[in-house]
């Protein structure tokens, strides 16, 4: 394996709800951030592409991905119900907003394919630049994540990132870097703190990553060096620009029948898909909350002969009467941004009220992410917080400031000082029961089993990078070849007791022992268990205490944090 030193090229990959991208810089020209802009179907300056996916019938081949897997203008045809593009997967991550997919997928395949297929960009443009280089050994891929991923989401993005081919299994320690979406923002966004804002060591700023699917905030400290620490605990919420699409279909639901919209879902998906994709590029992007200037969009039903068909009973003859032409309002429209920014104002109240407990007030929030462009979303925002936050502002480009803050973390990861704990982490320790606990615990044998903290920090604390937390374990017999470790996390300050609702069961570790050849050597051997936390995704290892010899460590993730 390769050394650090032989890195050359870092790429960010902001893997996105509803559209997708990738940076790049050279590590001797780490000012020269790149960001990819001439995908296939879209003349350049278009810094990303869809997030959608098609299968052929057999859901086994992809057949198109990207802008390619969206419609064109159907013209009264429709594809089949198995062959429909497959949009908004990466929600599965979240376990919540999930869209169904064919039974014979899996979220971790579809995630896997598109992934191959973004890398197969990656690969070729990298490639092209400097044809000489390894990209096995010699890049690192930083991917973004929301910032409410938990580490067995990260997990999971590491399993597909390898079986996607981004990265090798044995280089993914070197290769392969995770930082969240707010975070990736937050790091773009230094050399302008200072020059443009005016900020200075000390002050605390706001990112509001607004992206299509989630909406991810996170609140730092511009430090000297221009490095940043994380103040709150950082948070997001399902409310990108993707379900002001869905507001619309609901739209259309109240217009043509709840009956009619599931079977354009099932068998005409294409012509669905169309005309929400028209709705967005006519009305939604140029929507300012301000009725003056705004154009009513009319969909002409005329021109879908297969949803004619399908609506019936009251709405049918409520559409014939208005010749088949459906009007969306400046009201209507309104109402289906609005839920969706309160859901947004909802997310700031909360990174400000922690702000007030810790006594401290920010200078600035930056707006970023493709929805960020929203003129209404910013009016809204600063009509609600520019009493509370003297400066509020969109930078240049903003859908492009998580990719490029990806390639800066990855040529220079010591930019992040500390980051705040999500979670409390621990373990299950088995104890004698005493009448000072609940009896509703005590179990058959008179023990109770508690939870026993990770080292003294917990949720909300900052915890400086690569911090490590240590814990010794014994062999209890000649037999024994492994340990198990069951990992437990809580958000609550005051959870004691494994059973409590506050503490999930996060992770069970397995970490396989050495053989011993009598009793004796029993008294000789400490598995040391390693926890690396500061990260975005937390990092395990074990190794004998005694020889240094690293121990094979194993884990399951499949347990849903909520």
């Amino acid at each position: 394996m390769s050394s650090s030193d032989d890195i050359r090229v870092v790429v960010g990959v902001d893997f996105g709800t509803t559209y997708s991208g990738f940076a790049y810089a050279h590590k001797s020209n780490p000012n020269d951030v790149q960001v990819y802009d001439f995908w296939k179907g879209l003349h350049g300056g278009w810094f990303k592409t869809p997030t959608v996916i098609n299968y052929d019938d057999s859901c086994a081949n992809v057949m198109s991905w990207g802008l390619s897997a969206l419609a064109t203008k159907p013209r009264g045809r429709s594809l089949r119900p198995s062959s429909k593009p497959i949009e908004l997967f990466k929600l599965h991550l979240l376990k919540r907003g999930t869209t169904s997919l064919p039974d014979a997928l899996n979220y971790k395949d579809v995630i896997k394919d598109y992934l191959k297929e973004l890398g197969n960009y990656i690969r070729r443009r990298v490639k092209s630049h400097w044809h000489s280089l390894d990209f096995d050994s010699q890049v690192i891929i930083v991917i973004t994540v929301p910032a409410e991923f938990d580490d067995n989401a990260i997990e999971t993005m590491s399993e597909c990132a390898i079986g996607a081919n981004l990265v090798k299994e044995e280089n993914i320690e070197r290769n392969l870097k995770f930082t969240t979406e707010p975070e990736a923002a937050a790091i773009n966004s230094i050399s302008s703190l200072r020059n443009e804002y005016l900020l200075k060591s000390g002050d605390l700023f706001m990112v509001v990553d607004c992206g299509g699917g989630t909406v991810d905030l996170t609140t730092r400290e511009l430090l000297d060096e221009d490095k940043l620490s994380e103040i709150t605990v950082r948070a997001g919420d399902n409310c990108g620009s993707c379900y002001v699409d869905q507001a619309f279909i609901e739209f259309l639901d109240s217009k043509i029948g709840s009956s009619t919209i599931d079977i354009l879902k099932e068998n005409h998906y294409v012509n669905l898909q169309y005309i929400v994709q028209d709705f967005c590029t006519t009305t939604k992007i140029f929507f300012t909350g301000r009725e003056d200037d705004f154009l009513a969009y009319y969909l002409n039903l005329d021109e879908y002969e297969p949803i004619k068909k399908c609506i019936t009973g009251e709405e049918k003859e409520k559409l014939e009467a208005d010749e088949w032409l459906i009007e969306a309002k400046f009201d209507d429209v309104k109402e289906m941004f609005d839920p969706v920014i309160e859901r947004i104002f909802t997310l700031i109240r909360g990174q400000l009220e922690q702000l007030k407990r810790l006594k401290k007030d920010i200078s600035l929030m930056l707006l970023v992410g493709g929805f960020s462009e929203s003129e209404y979303l910013q009016d809204r925002i600063r009509g609600e917080f520019s009493s509370e936050v003297p400066n509020i502002s969109v930078p240049k480009n903003p859908v492009t400031s998580v990719m490029k803050g990806a390639v800066k973390f990855g040529l220079s990861e010591e930019v992040v000082e500390s980051r705040v704990l999500n979670w409390t982490y621990g373990t299950c320790v088995v104890r004698k029961w005493l009448p000072t606990d609940p009896l509703s615990y005590k179990l058959p044998n008179g023990y109770v089993k508690v939870f026993e903290k990770f080292g003294e920090e917990g949720y909300g604390a900052p915890i400086k990078l690569n911090s490590k937390v240590i814990k010794d374990f014994k062999s209890f017999s000649l037999t024994q070849r492994k340990i198990n470790i069951d990992m437990y996390v809580t958000k609550s300050l005051d959870a004691k007791y494994i059973g409590d609702p506050e503490i999930k069961l996060l992770r069970k570790f397995q970490l396989e022992l050495p053989e011993l050849d009598s009793y004796e050597d029993i008294e000789d051997i400490t598995i040391s268990f390693i926890l690396k936390f500061g990260r975005v995704g937390m990092s395990a290892i074990a190794e004998n205490k005694n020889t240094g010899h690293e121990c094979k460590v194993t884990f399951k993730y499949d347990f849903d944090l909520v």
